[in-house]
């Protein structure tokens, strides 16, 4: 098999991978334990975004209640 290369930056990047990981499995294409340490590894990618995501508004909001008392 070649090798399989998927692009987890964003979210919508994972979406796509986890779909196309599931349908390899699904068609037998990889074993279950593979797609199971792929998606584990995308989960582990959203959460990290998420995670950014969230620091990011709390940043803004930070700053907009810091120009309002001041």
């Amino acid at each position: 098999m070649a090798k399989l290369r998927l692009k987890m930056t964003t979210a919508k990047e994972i979406r796509r991978a986890m779909n196309r990981v599931s349908n390899l499995a699904l068609n037998g294409e990889i074993e279950a334990k593979q797609a199971n340490a792929i998606i584990y590894a995308a989960n582990t990618c959203l959460n990290s975004i998420r995670t950014d995501e969230q620091e990011k508004r709390i940043d803004e909001l930070e700053k907009i209640i810091n120009d309002q008392v001041n």
